[in-house]
């Protein structure tokens, strides 16, 4: 059985929330499983042993909707990370596989060895993924080169096309048991807890509000506003007893409402390119979006409040054959058959899709 690299971008809690069911998954498939996460540190404990940690091309978050680029353009170290990327031996393994992780993916592509990305970003690159109607051509770029790869399979709100599968929403969720006692739950991690508590009292003061800030270090209540520092386990409760979600246009948080029935709001992030187009994604499935807080906006909100309009979806659990195909496809003859469950043929672009312009 295989020697795999499993590498994991660490800014945010997405990717490391998917890899709370991956790998598990990945470590019953092969003799060795090593992991590397780079970016920031994460607001979600760890359960799972990291044998390299990087710094990788993390981006911090602003305060005010968008990315602070100031801050990370001064906390990003070049010399740093050619060395990470000169230094990281992945010639010494059968697979490197990357959810979005630059070190391991320009450590391949320096030594001409293949990289297999696992991301949702692969399926945002896709041909056949929706797009914002006002292009970001430099967004797009570099969204395409920031984690280079050789093959591609990708996770979205649907299956769009070839090589686009549904998300992967963890035990941790598929295990609860929703309920509706009335508050909003609120994950917008680009704006400080001053603005969220203004801007969600003066829409409603009558409607109970669950914030959780990554700017936030104790929690507060502010009247009808709750706020909290990130935590997995507070956010899940939270999210599991929410009558709706407002948060950004990411995509495991609003993947993850949409798996509870829960009715969803989405704010995109300021000049985030990937968010643009996943809230191009949810609005064609009949979630509705808003650009910011501004006054002109609310309405919108007051609207999403007011109603119950819940969009259905089915997120089947196949992580496992998601997996299992990538093994048989990348790693043919090591031996590694399916485990569980039947093959889902449509998780991998083929070479000719992979090459069309994006």
């Amino acid at each position: 059985m295989p020697r795999i690299l499993y590498a994991i971008q660490g800014t945010g809690n997405g990717h490391l929330s998917r890899a709370l069911d991956v790998v598990p998954l990945l470590r019953s498939r092969c003799d060795q499983l090593d992991i590397l996460i780079s970016g920031p540190p994460a607001d979600l404990p760890l359960v799972f042993d990291v044998k390299y940690r990087a710094q990788g091309m993390g981006f911090l978050f602003g305060k005010k909707g968008g990315i602070n680029f100031v801050k990370t353009f001064w906390q990003f170290n070049s010399a740093k990370f050619v060395s990470e990327v000169r230094h990281l031996p992945v010639e010494s393994y059968d697979l490197v596989i990357s959810d979005f992780e630059p070190v391991s993916s320009w450590a391949c592509k320096l030594r001409e060895v293949p990289c297999v990305a696992l991301s949702h970003q692969s399926a945002v690159l896709h041909p056949a993924a929706p797009r914002p109607e006002r292009e970001d051509p430099a967004g797009r770029a570099v969204l395409k080169h920031y984690a280079p790869s050789t093959a591609r399979y990708g996770f979205h709100f649907q299956e769009y096309g070839q090589g686009i599968s549904t998300p992967v929403i963890r035990q941790q969720v598929r295990e609860l048991n929703p309920t509706n006692e009335g508050h909003y739950t609120v994950y917008l991690p680009a704006y400080e807890e001053e603005i969220l508590v203004e801007r969600l009292q003066y829409l409603s003061r009558s409607t109970r509000w669950e914030v959780f800030s990554k700017h936030s270090q104790m929690p507060a209540t502010y009247g009808n506003v709750r706020v909290w520092p990130v935590s997995g386990s507070a956010f899940l409760d939270s999210l599991a007893r929410a009558a709706g979600v407002l948060c950004g246009a990411g995509f495991e948080t609003p993947a993850e409402a949409l798996f509870l029935g829960k009715k969803l709001l989405v704010m995109p992030m300021k000049q985030q390119y990937e968010q643009q187009c996943n809230a191009a994604a949810l609005a064609q499935m009949g979630v509705p979006v808003i650009k910011n807080f501004k006054d002109k906006n609310l309405d919108k909100v007051d609207q999403w409040l007011h109603r119950d309009d819940t969009v259905p979806v089915n997120y089947p659990d196949h992580t496992a054959d998601v997996l299992d195909a990538v093994l048989r496809e990348q790693l043919p003859g090591s031996g590694v058959q399916k485990l569980n469950g039947a093959p889902n043929k449509n998780v991998m672009l083929s070479a000719a899709e992979a090459s069309l312009p994006q």
